[in-house]
C-alpha cells in the first residue's frame, strides 16, 4: 500500500527551500503521496517554545547565517542568506498553494511551493505580493486566475487555519516537518532518515 506523507512548512522558510526538491524526489522514489499543508508558524511558535527570528539571541541569528551558507554550498543550491524580501507575510503564498492543491492536486501545489521558495531565497522576489504569486503560478503551469478567485481563496484560508491547528495538535514545532505514520521528521537535514523509513 502506498505511504502518505504530511508536509508541514511555510513558504518563507530557507530550510524548507533547501529540502524541497530532495523531499519531492524521495517521495516520488518511494511512490508516496504527499499532503501539502502550509501552516502558520506565527501561531505554532508561541505554543511550542519557538521564537520568531527577530526575537532570537544575536549569537543564534549569526549562527543561522553560517549554517545556511554551509548547507547552500554543501547542496550546491543557489541561496541568498539575507534576501531582500525577508521576512515577509507568507500567508498569501500559503493560501495560493492550498488553493492550487484543491483545484489541481498535490503535484501542482508542490510545484507552486517550490516556485515560491525559490522566489524568496534565490530570485529576490516578494511572495507577499499577490501579483508576484500569480506570476510564479503561471511559471509553474498553474492557472493563477483560478487560485485568486474569492471563493477559492476563502476556502484555502480556512484550510490554512485548520492545517495550523492540526499541526499544533500533532506536535509539529518547526519547518519543514515531514510526518510519516505519526512520526515527525523535523528539518531538511533529517531527510535521509525519512528516506530510510519509507524504504522499510
Amino acid at each position: 500500500m502506498p505511504k502518505t506523507l504530511d508536509y508541514y512548512f511555510t513558504p518563507v522558510s530557507p530550510w524548507t527551500y533547501l529540502g524541497h526538491d530532495r523531499f519531492t524526489h524521495i517521495a516520488a522514489k518511494h511512490g508516496a503521496a504527499v499532503r501539502v499543508k502550509p501552516v502558520d508558524y506565527g501561531r505554532i511558535f508561541p505554543v511550542s517554545g519557538g521564537l520568531p527570528l527577530k526575537s532570537r539571541a544575536p549569537q543564534r541569528q549569526a549562527y543561522r547565517l553560517v549554517e545556511l551558507a554551509r548547507f547552500r554550498d554543501h547542496l550546491g543550491i543557489p541561496l541568498n542568506v539575507e534576501p531582500r524580501h525577508f521576512p515577509v507575510d507568507p500567508t498569501p503564498a500559503a493560501v495560493a498553494i492550498i488553493a492550487a492543491d484543491a483545484a489541481f492536486g498535490a503535484e501542482a501545489a508542490m510545484r507552486l511551493a517550490g516556485g515560491c521558495l525559490r522566489a524568496v531565497w534565490a530570485e529576490e522576489r516578494d511572495i507577499a505580493d499577490t501579483a508576484e504569486i500569480a506570476a510564479i503560478a503561471l511559471e509553474q503551469g498553474v492557472d493563477a486566475q483560478r487560485l485568486m478567485r474569492a471563493e477559492a481563496a476563502a476556502a484555502a484560508r480556512a484550510k490554512f487555519d485548520a492545517y495550523t491547528e492540526e499541526a499544533i495538535a500533532r506536535g509539529v514545532f518547526g519547518a519543514p516537518s515531514y510526518v510519516l505514520d505519526g512520526e515527525i521528521f523535523w528539518g531538511q537535514d533529517r531527510l535521509e532518515f525519512l528516506d530510510r523509513a519509507l524504504g522499510r
